[in-house]
């Protein structure tokens, strides 16, 4: 009895200090973390952009457009960037599911970079104008991701190459980041970093993360180098970094995103900036413009909360691909895609996930509430197309 009572009062206090970290972590200020769970690709070669904009879900032309007239004026520290933000785009299956997902980078231009001393333009010409883009890629697929690529490469003009050893994929995030865009050699330099962003060999900057603002900042830098405004003591686990995805509901690469199985508007693609609907042709993109077209989407990935009978945060594992279901029908809701103690995503009905009537359980765990969060950065029409529907059946 006196064990029992005593693993009661542990798991008691264990459960405390998971939920201060979840506190801690929302109040938390600037964060960094390396990607270990990325791994990067580059792309050269005249037909890099066309290659591309045939596979990808968003329309890569961009990265191929002139920047406009070049400034003869030696960029600073505090100058704004030029160069081209970076891109979140997939590759689906012809069918239209989910293989992988990108984010696209463009080096920076031999006229935005400076030296070490951060006075003058460097000496590195680059690649004399051929078109090169970086991609940071899942890890966990890289093997599978070149070889696909290669084989829809066919007669293209296209040089692709593991660089995962060069580069590495790094991510700020937190409370009271930056107000900068980019962060770098000719970047809007933080004041607070400027003496650490006086260049390193490719110029890498800090950017707004494509998908959301929320989520921070994102990029690729050199990997025997620190990247600017990444101090010791504020990097961070990845752990972390899945923690503060998971409070926005946001899921990234093939392991949250079943490969071959997953539908992109489903996960929210289109609110996360990686579809474009105006750019023509490309794998699969005959199913995403039909259901874009159609207006509902029934299910969507959404941030879960997970709770025990005397609610308080849950915070034993739940496993990924567990079924939600309503308590008192048994109707399945949904299904856990993934989950870090008290914290998942899944993709749940829409309509019935947020009402106020609903009961949501682990399927074979009843004792284990699930409450479906609601994010801020949702667009009001995907509520207003469910509450539609709901009022055209009653």
């Amino acid at each position: 009895m006196l064990r029992f009572n005593f693993r009661r009062e542990l798991s008691k206090s264990s459960a405390i200090f998971r939920r201060k970290i979840h506190s801690d972590l929302e109040d938390a200020g600037p964060m960094a973390s390396r990607l270990k769970s990325r791994s990067v690709v580059r792309f050269s070669g005249p037909d890099t952009v066309k290659f591309l904009q045939g596979l990808l879900t968003n329309d890569v032309r961009r990265f191929g457009e002139s920047s406009g007239e070049k400034s003869s004026a030696v960029p600073t520290p505090n100058m704004a960037s030029v160069s081209t933000p970076p891109m979140y785009a997939a590759l689906l299956t012809p069918q239209g599911r989910f293989l992988y997902d990108f984010f696209l980078y463009s080096p920076s231009r031999p006229e935005e970079r400076l030296d070490r001393t951060g006075s003058g333009p460097g000496s590195d010409s680059g690649l004399d104008g051929s078109v090169e883009l970086f991609a940071d890629v899942d890890v966990s697929v890289l093997d599978e991701l070149l070889e696909t690529l290669k084989k829809y490469r066919l007669r293209s003009k296209v040089d692709i190459e593991n660089v995962a050893e060069d580069f590495s994929c790094w991510q700020r995030y937190g409370r009271n980041l930056s107000g900068s865009s980019s962060v770098g050699w000719g970047g809007g330099v933080d004041r607070a970093g400027e003496s650490t962003a006086s260049g390193n060999k490719c110029g890498w900057q800090w950017y707004t993360d494509p998908r959301l603002d929320c989520l921070g900042y994102r990029s690729i830098f050199p990997s025997d180098a620190t990247p600017p405004l990444v101090e010791a003591d504020k990097e961070t686990d990845e752990s972390n970094y899945l923690l503060w995805r998971l409070e926005h509901g946001v899921a990234e690469g093939s392991a949250e995103i079943p490969k071959g199985e997953a539908i992109p508007l489903e996960y929210n693609f289109v609110g996360l900036n990686a579809i474009s609907f105006e750019k023509g042709c490309y794998v699969g993109q005959e199913l995403i413009a039909r259901t874009h077209h159609r207006g509902v989407i029934r299910k969507r990935l959404i941030p879960l909360r997970f709770i025990d009978s005397n609610e308080e945060e849950f915070t034993q594992k739940v496993a990924a691909g567990a079924e939600v279901v309503e308590s008192r029908t048994g109707k399945k809701m949904g299904t856990v895609s993934t989950a870090l103690g008290s914290r998942g995503m899944g993709v749940m009905r829409v309509e019935e996930a947020f009402k106020d009537s609903a009961q949501l359980t682990v399927n074979g765990s009843e004792d284990v509430k699930v409450e479906a969060v609601r994010p801020s950065w949702w667009p009001p029409e995907w509520f207003q197309h469910n509450q539609s529907e709901t009022a055209t059946a009653a």
